[in-house]
């Protein structure tokens, strides 16, 4: 286990190929603080960033993974460092104290293990250990990137109603204009756009507010990052809402960084959201205000940021027509009644129906 605590450790934070700040032990030195990650600009813990970096251990193909590759720790921190804790979503990466490397030999190009990873297929055990983005491929559903298209896909398993959950929120945010990651249907999988495009540093909320899901305190966070920063916020809270995302936390939602410059660019795209909806079964009967429509009712009543938001922004009218042309899009068969009722329920219970 790589003992961050020892004085001895020392090493480089990398953005590409500029050294932003200089490791000495827990602690990060800025060299240039503008382009280390949000966390550091606070006083970030080294080791906590590293952990949050390396895959869930608890996921049965990452012990596969773990073994293939002949990790001799296994541990969180060593896990990720095994491949200088670069991922694929940022440009961030630890470069040893007198390495040459270059972001070049260290950024991913390809991912030999990638159906080990997904399903655990035991074919690739025949295979070489190489690099792969899936020791830094973190959250708790089995998933693999693939290089395909001149881009990044992530593939994530999942149920009918996972991927048709998931699916619905990715066509109704395009239905109502909302920013939202890119999904498509790949049975029995579903994958998602890399929205990086590998010019962008995706930032979790957690580097900023920690583990606090609080509406108001998150709302005062992006406003520091502008108003059409916030108003993003709102846009992803309405959605979790009316589609009763429970699973939003703060490692699933953050900020888009450019990565020559470190400014803020927007929020990242409203994404993962195979807990939501009807992913864990239909209700008995008709939808009931929940946990989540009263946090909203809370938020706006502190706030008034939904009334503030639709004063700049004109959004179109969700009817039942519309929710079954969501529905029909995903191409997973579903009770188009349920859903209309469901979501129209949800939307009925936002400030939306009151303004």
């Amino acid at each position: 286990m790589v003992e961050l605590d020892s004085l001895d450790f020392r090493a480089d934070l990398m953005s590409g190929d500029i050294v932003a700040g200089h490791i000495r032990a827990r602690h990060v030195e800025p060299v240039c603080p503008e382009l280390l990650p949000l966390c550091f600009q606070r006083g970030g813990d080294v080791a906590d960033w590293l952990e949050h970096r390396a895959i869930d251990a608890h996921r049965t193909h990452s012990r596969l993974l773990k073994k293939v590759l002949r990790l001799k720790e296994r541990d969180d921190i060593s896990t990720a460092l095994h491949f200088n804790a670069a991922t694929i979503t940022d440009n961030y990466w630890i470069r040893p104290e007198g390495s040459g490397l270059t972001w070049e030999q260290v950024r991913f190009h390809e991912n030999d293990f990638a159906d080990l990873a997904l399903s655990g297929k035991l074919s690739d055990f025949c295979k070489k250990p190489s690099r792969t983005p899936e020791l830094t491929n973190t959250g708790s559903f089995e998933k693999c990137w693939r290089y395909e298209d001149g881009a990044w896909w992530m593939y994530k398993t999942g149920t009918d109603a996972e991927r048709f959950s998931e699916l619905f929120v990715y066509e109704l945010c395009k239905a109502l204009g909302f920013p939202v990651a890119e999904y498509q249907n790949c049975t029995p999988y579903i994958r998602t756009k890399d929205f990086t495009d590998g010019k962008l540093n995706f930032e979790p909320a957690a580097y900023l507010v920690g583990d606090d899901e609080d509406y108001e305190t998150n709302y005062q966070v992006f406003l520091r990052f502008g108003q059409e920063v916030a108003d993003q916020y709102v846009e992803l809270l309405l959605m979790d809402t009316i589609c009763r995302n429970a699973d939003r936390h703060t490692y699933n939602y953050g900020l888009l960084r450019d990565q020559k410059s470190g400014k803020v660019v927007s929020l990242a795209p409203n994404f993962d959201n195979n807990i939501a909806l009807i992913s864990g079964g239909m209700d008995d009967g008709p939808r009931r205000p929940d946990l989540l429509t009263e946090l909203l009712e809370e938020f706006e009543a502190a706030t008034g940021a939904v009334t503030d938001y639709t004063a700049r922004h004109e959004i179109p009218a969700l009817t039942p027509e519309l929710i079954a042309q969501c529905c029909e899009k995903t191409g997973i068969p579903v009770d188009v009644e349920y859903i209309q009722q469901f979501v129209l329920a949800g939307w009925n219970m936002t400030p939306l129906a009151k303004i």
